[in-house]
């Protein structure tokens, strides 16, 4: 096999190490799924991570040749910028990833970092005022006691702005919010008005301690959030319709 072509594969290799950890980053904490399709990242990224991994190694083909006076440094910005655009495309998918999974007077909104407002990021408890890289954290937010404050986030989010979901500062435990859950909770039976029966019954096989559900909003693809205890804690979230 010529040395170029032993070349190509070594870095083909390399790429693929790469790649890998990059999709167990991204798919593994980042977006865990079914979040990836409630998002609409998975396309996205695998094609991203595709050409870099496919480029990087075709041009060592391309310039390799035993014995060229250049040859260590166009093998080093070839790397230099397969990784340059890995990079790039990681910082983008981890400014969208979601950061919190926040209840909100009868659902769950994905909050991505993007959305994040941080205007009062300052009077967020210190918890909620840095989102995690472990992946999405559950949260609940509560409006505001005083009047102004509740009309001028009303008026901010029905002109497109930020919402109660997306200011950390209105943030608390999930758990304070479980009488609330419980309440605007809806009952399993009313999932095959959306879905499949089959797909429900399917769903609920995975998960047979659910005992309601919550609609789940996201950029992409809505969900829905399982809920548990008697409708007062969060089980999984499903990939099912919570509307037609």
């Amino acid at each position: 096999m010529p040395v170029r072509f032993k070349a190509f594969f070594v870095h083909l290799l390399g790429s693929l190490v790469i790649g890998l950890s990059a999709l167990g980053l991204v798919f593994g904490l980042w977006y865990p799924s079914p979040l990836h399709l409630a998002l609409g990242v998975t396309a996205i990224f695998l094609l991203l991570l595709l050409v870099d991994m496919i480029l990087g190694p075709l041009l060592t083909l391309l310039v390799y040749k035993p014995g060229k006076k250049t040859l260590k440094f166009d093998l080093a910005v070839i790397v230099v910028l397969q990784l340059a655009a890995l990079a790039y495309g990681l910082w983008t998918v981890a400014q969208g990833r979601p950061a919190w999974l926040v209840f909100n007077v009868d659902r769950f909104d994905v909050v991505q970092v993007v959305d994040i407002d941080a205007r009062r990021l300052n009077e967020a408890l210190p918890r909620y005022r840095v989102p995690a890289w472990s992946g999405p954290q559950w949260v609940a937010a509560v409006r505001p006691d005083d009047i102004e404050r509740r009309n001028e986030i009303l008026f901010e989010a029905v002109q497109g702005g930020s919402d109660i979901a997306q200011r950390p500062e209105l943030y608390q435990p999930l758990a304070e919010s479980a009488e609330q859950m419980q309440a605007k909770a809806l009952s399993l039976s009313s999932l095959s008005r959306f879905n499949e029966p089959a797909a429900v019954a399917n769903t609920l096989a995975v998960w047979p301690q659910a005992s309601g559900w919550l609609p789940l909003m996201a950029r992409e693809q809505p969900m829905v959030v399982l809920l548990t205890g008697d409708n007062t804690t969060v089980l999984a979230i499903a990939p099912l319709r919570p509307w037609l």
